[in-house]
């Protein structure tokens, strides 16, 4: 079986600024809540920094997801390069932008993943999937933070 190519763009907008959007990405604490919800975190954010997910896929099976950050322009966009293992075995090879721009009072995020999937293991649309819940639950974080304000 051949490797498969997939390349998949999700926008959101958020009520929050752009920096505070940015900085939800760019704070560890603030990432593993959103992004690395029950996993072991960790994050170096600079350029050449690595960030670590090990978790489970919820049938006892180990993932580990590494990104290395390619660029970091500050409130602007993330570039990542990033892989990720099931158990030893290599299951996908991405390289993913995160774009942030005002949209209003709020931010818009335009994530785009290209990646490379290994016969027999991650799918693109589970990857396409998950990465629209974490999404999601950002945007969560973001609307109950507007409703305490009330």
């Amino acid at each position: 079986m051949d490797v498969t190519h997939s390349t998949f763009t999700l926008e959101r907008q958020y009520q929050a600024s752009v920096q505070r959007v940015f900085e939800a990405w760019a704070t560890p604490e603030a990432r593993k809540r959103w992004m690395a919800q029950g996993a072991e975190h960790s994050q170096n954010f600079e350029v050449g920094g690595l960030e670590t997910v090990k978790g489970d896929d919820g049938e006892g099976h180990a993932l580990t997801y590494e990104a290395r950050y390619a660029e970091i322009a500050t409130n602007e966009r993330i570039l990542t390069t990033s892989t990720l293992h099931s158990g030893d075995q290599l299951s996908t090879v991405s390289v993913t932008s995160v774009e942030f721009s005002a949209a209003g009072e709020g931010t818009r995020v335009v994530l785009t993943e290209h990646g490379m999937y290994l016969p027999g293991q991650e799918q693109p649309d589970w990857r396409e999937h998950g990465t629209a819940q974490q999404l999601d639950t950002l945007a969560a974080e973001f609307a109950a933070a507007v409703e305490a304000k009330y």
